[in-house]
């Protein structure tokens, strides 16, 4: 069981919550500290698509009734809830590396599985004996991510977009995993907890928003993660 009940558990009293932003690469909640998390929608064109339950008055919630919403089968919702999540999460002190040096160094000349296509892929090349990445929205040399089952068991290192826990596929990834591979999560939507690390992976690579003003004001204006300006990379390892 993905253990989203045990990260809201370790998150202490609840707080008033000063913002939620839903943007459209970034959603943001502000309690404790800020929080990001990718947002993702439903495939729902249009004037279908599913509404965000009590929109408009998710700042009169609390933060931990937020961090609910990352059961949501709505994407949307659990975007926020993880958001909130990351929101009341404790700083860390952390190693300032980004996941790419951290791939590299633990998959030169082994197998690499990347779950999600990050700009970086490209450049993963050279450095591994076999390299697989798996994405929804697929690009040339891409594999579906229903290739997971067969390719997650050759891997030796499987880098987990941390979207995998808004869209609730984190389980299913780790099962599929060798048990003798070396799991990283990243991207800024990471929890960056002790309580993940106890759950099937081995580093977590995700940001602390250093800067919040600065960070919302670029995500309401539509930057993608390299435009955002205010945060820190973190890595957290086991």
């Amino acid at each position: 069981m993905v253990p989203i009940d045990d990260l809201i558990a370790t998150l202490g009293s609840d707080q008033s919550v000063r913002e939620v932003r839903v943007c459209a690469h970034w959603t943001a909640v502000w309690t404790r500290h800020m929080g990001l998390a990718s947002t993702l929608q439903d495939p729902c064109p249009g004037h279908s698509a599913r509404p965000v339950g009590d929109a408009g008055h998710l700042t009169d919630k609390t933060a931990l009734q937020l961090c609910q919403l990352a059961h949501s089968d709505s994407l949307l919702e659990a975007s926020i809830g993880l958001a909130a999540i990351n929101s009341m999460l404790p700083t860390v002190d952390g190693q300032e590396l980004n996941a790419e040096q951290l791939i590299v160094e633990k998959g030169t000349g082994r197998g690499i599985a990347v779950i999600g296509h990050f700009p970086f892929v490209s450049r993963l090349k050279d450095q591994a004996k076999a390299l697989w990445v798996m994405e929804k929205r697929l690009q040339p040399g891409d594999l579906p991510e229903n290739a997971a089952d067969q390719i997650l068991p050759q891997a030796d290192v499987v880098a987990i977009s941390a979207t995998a826990l808004i869209n609730h596929t984190l389980e299913g990834i780790l099962q599929s995993c060798k048990k003798d591979s070396f799991r990283i999560m990243l991207g800024a939507t990471t929890p960056l907890s002790p309580v993940l690390l106890d759950n099937g992976l081995d580093a977590l690579c995700g940001v602390q928003v250093a800067e919040p003003e600065m960070v919302l004001r670029h995500i309401q204006e539509g930057a993608i993660f390299r435009q955002i300006k205010g945060l820190q990379l973190v890595c957290v390892r086991r």
